[in-house]
C-alpha cells in the first residue's frame, strides 16, 4: 500500500487542478485506512482504520464543496484561471446566498477548503485519529503523521494561498485554529 499511497499523493502534488488535487486527496485518505488496517485480524486496528476513515471525510466533505464552490463562482477548476479571476471577485457584491443572509463568497469558498485541511492535517477538532493510527505498523505511523499524509493539508493551503489572499476572514480563521491547535497540542 506504499506505492498507491505515493502515488496518490503525487497527483494531488502535480495536479493543475481541482478535481486531480482532490482524486489524489481522496486516494491518500483511502491508502491511509489500508495501511491503518495492515494487520485487519486486530478489532482495535479495524476500530482505528474506520475511525480515521470517518474523520477524513469530515474534511473531505468541506474540500468537495468547496471545489463545488470555486466551480460555481468561477465556472472552472483550472487553478491558474481560478487564481487569475481572484481579484475580480473578491468585491463584497459577489456572494452566496444562505437562509436569507449573504455569504462573501471568496470567504466561504476559502473556509471550505480549509475545512478540507483541517481534517487532513488532524488541526483541532479533528484530531481524534492520530492517536488511534498508530495501530498501523510504525512505518505508517511515520508516514502518516510525520512525512505526508498532515502535511498534505498544509500543502494544499499553500497551493491556494493566491485566493486565500482576497479573504481577510478566513485568514483570521486560519490563524486562530492554527494557534488553538498549537496550544492544544504543547
Amino acid at each position: 500500500c506504499f506505492y498507491p499511497f505515493y502515488l496518490f499523493l503525487l497527483m494531488s502534488v502535480t495536479g493543475d487542478n481541482f478535481i486531480q488535487l482532490f482524486l489524489g486527496w481522496e486516494g491518500v485518505g483511502l491508502a491511509s485506512y489500508l495501511l491503518i488496517n495492515f494487520w485487519f485480524t486486530r478489532l482495535q486496528a479495524n476500530k482505528a482504520a474506520i475511525k480515521a476513515m470517518l474523520v477524513n471525510r469530515v474534511g473531505d466533505f468541506g474540500l468537495a464543496l468547496g471545489i463545488m464552490g470555486c466551480f460555481t463562482i468561477f465556472q472552472t477548476v483550472d487553478f491558474s484561471t481560478i487564481f487569475a479571476r481572484a481579484s475580480a471577485f473578491s468585491e463584497p457584491h459577489h456572494y452566496f446566498l444562505f437562509c436569507n443572509m449573504r455569504f462573501h463568497a471568496i470567504t466561504v469558498i476559502c473556509i471550505l477548503l480549509f475545512i478540507g485541511a483541517v481534517g487532513k492535517s488532524a488541526q483541532i477538532g479533528l484530531h481524534t485519529r492520530l492517536p488511534d493510527a498508530m495501530e498501523g505498523p510504525t512505518p505508517v505511523s511515520a508516514l502518516i503523521h510525520a512525512a505526508t499524509m498532515v502535511t498534505a493539508g498544509v500543502f494544499m493551503i499553500a497551493r491556494c494561498s493566491p485566493l486565500f489572499e482576497y479573504s481577510p476572514t478566513a485568514l483570521i480563521v486560519i490563524s486562530f485554529v492554527g494557534a488553538m491547535t498549537s496550544f492544544f497540542a504543547a
